[in-house]
């Protein structure tokens, strides 16, 4: 583990390894991101704010993506289905969020059901950028709290 945290203190690789573990982690994959941005902060103690907003950025374009492969799964299954084009095919069940909007992907940053909210938030068609500005807030507001939590507890 030491080892780890050395190699992914290098200033060659930890900004950038950061950005990528957020990145894929944002997506449907279980991949958590926060021990990347601990252990460059911890080995690199000025690199905080740096490592909690670029961490905030890989997160959040990975959010994006989600979004976009909800968006784009909602017009294949519409046109699958041969539904015209702004049909509705949501169940019941995503009504709630529907009614939430763009501010439910404030609890984007949750384990489990985090990432795949953005993917809903896709499908449902709620506005692109209030989705992401959203998501940004919440998975920063995240990274800052763990990260303190985790420097403070170690």
């Amino acid at each position: 583990m030491h080892q780890w945290l050395q190699w992914l203190a290098l200033p060659q690789y930890g900004l950038s390894t950061v950005f990528v573990v957020s990145l894929v982690s944002a997506t449907l994959l279980p991949l958590g991101s926060e021990p990347a941005v601990f252990g460059l902060v911890k080995l690199n103690p000025g690199l905080f704010w740096p490592a909690i907003l670029v961490a905030t950025a890989g997160n959040t374009l990975g959010g994006a993506i989600s979004w976009w492969m909800g968006l784009g799964t909602h017009r294949a299954v519409d046109r699958a289905a041969g539904h015209a084009v702004g049909t509705v095919t949501d169940p019941r069940a995503l009504a709630w969020l529907r009614r939430f909007g763009p501010k439910a992907c404030l609890l984007s940053w949750l384990p489990v059901v985090g990432d795949p909210l953005c993917a809903v938030a896709g499908w449902l068609r709620l506005p692109f950028w209030p989705c992401i500005a959203y998501m940004a807030a919440g998975k920063f507001l995240r990274y800052l709290a763990m990260t303190t939590a985790l420097l403070t507890l170690w």
